[in-house]
């Protein structure tokens, strides 16, 4: 099965399963992708406020400080979601915490958690496409350990196919991912920028110390798919190097960029002080993303040779499930020849998952075959894990840790194949899933769609 160029830019470089795809487009409209959040309490996120969310009181003497939200957006970052909410508040936004990163390009709902506001407060919040509904006190601020997963509701339009094949070809790929127990557990698309995709490749020369490399490609490395007016800005800093006449031509919408570009028009030579202009959330992205990269191409090279997903080789790492159903990538342990045939009868009970290194300083390679596998993308790709201690940057250093090898793809329901309305002649298909955290829906759908061009599919 083909795989994109785009996508093998990313490290995917495979597909799990070999039914042929129904094609289509997702977010042609930002309803077509919604996502709720789900907490490891239960409590689930939803875009539209239940009755009883509604009429629900929040006791204005409640002795805990963080006010528990459901953030509603449409079309926004996250991040800057959560500073248009605290410049409302007029707090910093170091007081609002999140679980997890949304899309963008979607209608997401999530939990936030605001410490010493009150529900008035949050009710007062006015902002185009942003709703905040205040639900009860929480005892401490929300963080990534809260997070269970997301449930989706993915509309994918302009299918082709009639709805005999598309049901066909929908349950085929169903039954070779249960076959497998999931999909690979890729990092996505917009882990790296579909549209641009950067974010690794600045990732990388933060993570090798040439910070000016960095911050050359992360302000002027151009892109054909993002706006004219956008690449020729780039281009002309690519071209002169010229910071101080760069902030003047970069659009304004480009609001990352233009933090640099101030620092750098006064500080040209500061590229790791430029960086630092950044929020840290957003700042540590960069090298996250390139340690996504490596662990896409390390898992790629195992699908491709046939290593399975389901099963642990000697040398392999496996780490816990969470009676929930979440991976627990702290609790681990490295098969070895008299320990592989109890650890595979746990796999199959849904007790343990495979597992790889997110490279790091800190974090051991695996051992076996898979080991020289993980060893050889390093040297390929010139980095060793000591790298990821980035001593002039310490803040961005990576220690490390595993990651499960594949997503169980949980609660799939095909809700509706009928005509597209948008679309003549063509078809269009509602289906929904739900996943634990760190998994990605486009990788599950890329499974379903299998798409020549991910940027025209809307990934």
């Amino acid at each position: 099965m083909r795989v994109s160029r785009l996508e093998k830019s990313l490290g995917i470089e495979v597909y799990a399963t070999r039914t042929p795809g129904i094609g289509g487009v997702i977010r042609r409209f930002s309803e077509d992708f919604i996502v709720e959040e789900v907490l490891v309490d239960g409590a689930k996120a939803d875009v539209l406020p239940k009755v009883e969310t509604q009429t629900e009181k929040v006791n204005p003497f409640s002795t805990y400080r963080y006010l528990l939200c459901v953030l509603v957006k449409r079309g926004w970052d996250t991040f800057q979601a959560v500073k248009a909410i605290a410049r409302q508040l007029g707090i910093s936004e170091k007081r609002i915490s999140i679980a997890g990163i949304k899309d963008a390009n979607a209608v997401t709902a999530q939990h936030i958690t605001i410490e010493r506001a009150t529900a008035e407060d949050v009710q007062k919040i006015r902002v185009k496409d942003l709703e905040v509904r205040p639900l009860r006190y929480f005892h401490v601020k929300l963080s990534p350990y809260h997070l269970l997963g997301n449930h989706f509701r993915i509309t994918t339009r302009a299918i082709n196919y009639s709805e005999t094949a598309i049901r066909k070809r929908i349950s085929n790929v169903i039954a070779e991912i249960q076959t497998v127990g999931g999909v690979p557990n890729f990092f996505g698309h917009q882990r790296f920028g579909t549209i641009r995709p950067i974010t690794h490749l600045v990732g990388k020369a933060l993570v090798k110390g040439d910070f000016r490399k960095a911050a050359l490609l992360f302000l002027a490395k151009p892109s054909p798919n993002e706006h004219p007016q956008s690449r020729i800005a780039r281009e002309e800093l690519w071209k002169t190097q010229n910071f101080k006449k760069a902030l003047e031509a970069f659009p304004k919408n480009l609001h990352y960029e233009r933090l640099m570009l101030k620092h750098l028009a006064k500080k040209p030579e500061d590229f790791i002080g430029a960086f630092r202009r950044l929020p840290t959330k957003l700042r540590v992205l960069f090298p996250q993303a390139y340690q996504a990269y490596l662990f896409n191409k390390i898992l790629s090279r195992r699908v491709a040779q046939g290593l399975p997903l389901n099963k642990a080789e000697v040398g392999d790492y496996v780490i816990e499930v969470e009676p929930l159903g979440r991976p627990n990538a702290s609790k681990y342990k490295v098969v070895s020849e008299e320990t592989a045939s109890e650890i595979n009868r746990a796999m199959e009970t849904g007790k343990m998952i495979l597992a790889l290194p997110l490279a790091g300083f800190k974090q051991a390679l695996s051992q076996g075959v898979q080991g020289e596998n993980e060893k050889a993308v390093l040297e390929e790709e010139g980095v060793s894990l000591k790298d990821f201690k980035i001593k002039k940057f310490p803040e961005l250093s990576l220690k490390g840790e595993l990651r499960a090898a594949i997503s169980r793809v949980k609660e799939f329901s095909l809700h509706e194949i009928s005509g597209d309305e948008t679309t003549p002649r063509k078809n269009k298909v509602v289906m929904s899933f739900m996943l634990y955290r760190g998994s990605y829906a486009t990788v599950v759908l890329r499974e379903f769609m299998k798409p020549r061009n991910p940027i025209k599919a809307g990934f």
